[in-house]
C-alpha cells in the first residue's frame, strides 16, 4: 500500500501523491451489493443547505457493508480487495462456504484466498470478527461495536486501531486511536487486526479539481466575509475576526461541545489527548 508520488510535468500533478492502489484485485464490485446513492448537495429534505461548501462530484454506487458480521461459524474466503468511493478503507468482498457473499471492511495484510471467520468459536486471527470476550488482551482491533448487535461503530476508517488493554468484569478497555480510554461490553465484537490503507494520511490531491471530483466544493474563511454572514467577519483591512467561532457563533478552538449529561460518559475512563 504505497504513495505514489508524482513529477511535476503538468501544474496538476505538482506536489501530488497519491495510493498506487496496488493492493487492489477487481476493477468492478460485485452488482448484486450496490445500492444507489443519491448526492444532496448538502440539503436537507426541505431543500435548506444544512452544510455549506458541497455539492457535485462524481456518481457513487453504495457498497452494502456488512458491519455486523453476525453469520456465525462459517467460514468464508476473500474473493477480492477493492476500492470504495464512499471511505477511506479498503473493502474486501467474501463468500461463505454455503456461497452467499458479503463485503467487510478489509484489514490491514489481508490477501486473496485467505479464509476468515466469525462468531465465539473464531480464532483470533487477522481479519475475524469475534467478541471481545474471546480476544487476547493487548491485540490490536478495528471497526468495533458499543452495543451488542449493533455493528461496528469505532475504529472505522483507513489505518485506524484501538488496544484491548484490560478485562474488568462484564466491561473491556479498550485505547481508542484518540487516546480515549472507554469500557466497551465483552459482548461486543470487534474484527482482529488494523484497517487497510494506512498511508491514506500521506496523499495529497496535488489540484482543486481533484477535491471537486469528491464533491467538495471551494471553502472561503470566516474572516473575509461580511459581518452579515459570519460573526468575524468585517473590520477595516485583514482584521484578525477576534474570538473565533462557527458562522452560528459557537466558540471553537477549545470550547467544550460535549454535553456533560450524555450517558456514556459513564464508560470513558480517560479523554481524549488534546
Amino acid at each position: 500500500m504505497a504513495i505514489k508520488k508524482y513529477k511535476p510535468v503538468t501544474p496538476g500533478q505538482r506536489n501530488k501523491a497519491i495510493s498506487s492502489f496496488e493492493e487492489i484485485t477487481a476493477k468492478k464490485p460485485y452488482k448484486k451489493l450496490l445500492a444507489p446513492l443519491k448526492s444532496t448537495g448538502g440539503r436537507n429534505n426541505t431543500g435548506q443547505m444544512t452544510v455549506r461548501y458541497r455539492g457535485g462530484g462524481h456518481k457513487r454506487m453504495y457498497r452494502l457493508v456488512d458491519f455486523v458480521r453476525n453469520y456465525d461459524d462459517v467460514k468464508a474466503t476473500v474473493l477480492t480487495i477493492e476500492y470504495d468511493p464512499n471511505r477511506s478503507a479498503r473493502i474486501a468482498l467474501i463468500q461463505y462456504e454455503d456461497g452467499r457473499k458479503s463485503y467487510i471492511i478489509a484489514a490491514n495484510g489481508l490477501k486473496v484466498g485467505q479464509v476468515v471467520e466469525n462468531g465465539p468459536q473464531a480464532s483470533p486471527d487477522l481479519g475475524n470478527c469475534l467478541p471481545l470476550a474471546n480476544i487476547p488482551v493487548g491485540t490490536l482491533v478495528h471497526a468495533i461495536e458499543l452495543r451488542p448487535g449493533q455493528g461496528a461503530a469505532m475504529a472505522r476508517s483507513a489505518g485506524t486501531y484501538a488496544q484491548l488493554a484490560a478485562r474488568e468484569g462484564n466491561y473491556a478497555i479498550l485505547r481508542l486511536p484518540s487516546g480515549e480510554t472507554r469500557m466497551v461490553p465483552v459482548t461486543c465484537r470487534a474484527t482482529v487486526g488494523t484497517v487497510s490503507n494506512p498511508d491514506h494520511n500521506l496523499e495529497s490531491d496535488g489540484k482543486a479539481g481533484r477535491t471537486r471530483h469528491q464533491g467538495r466544493r471551494p471553502h472561503n474563511r470566516g474572516v473575509v466575509m461580511n459581518p452579515h454572514d459570519h460573526p468575524m467577519g468585517g473590520g477595516e483591512g485583514r482584521a484578525s475576526g477576534g474570538h473565533p467561532r462557527s458562522r452560528k457563533g459557537l466558540p471553537a478552538k477549545g470550547y467544550k461541545t460535549r454535553n456533560p449529561k450524555a450517558v456514556s460518559n459513564k464508560f470513558i475512563i480517560e479523554r481524549r489527548k488534546k
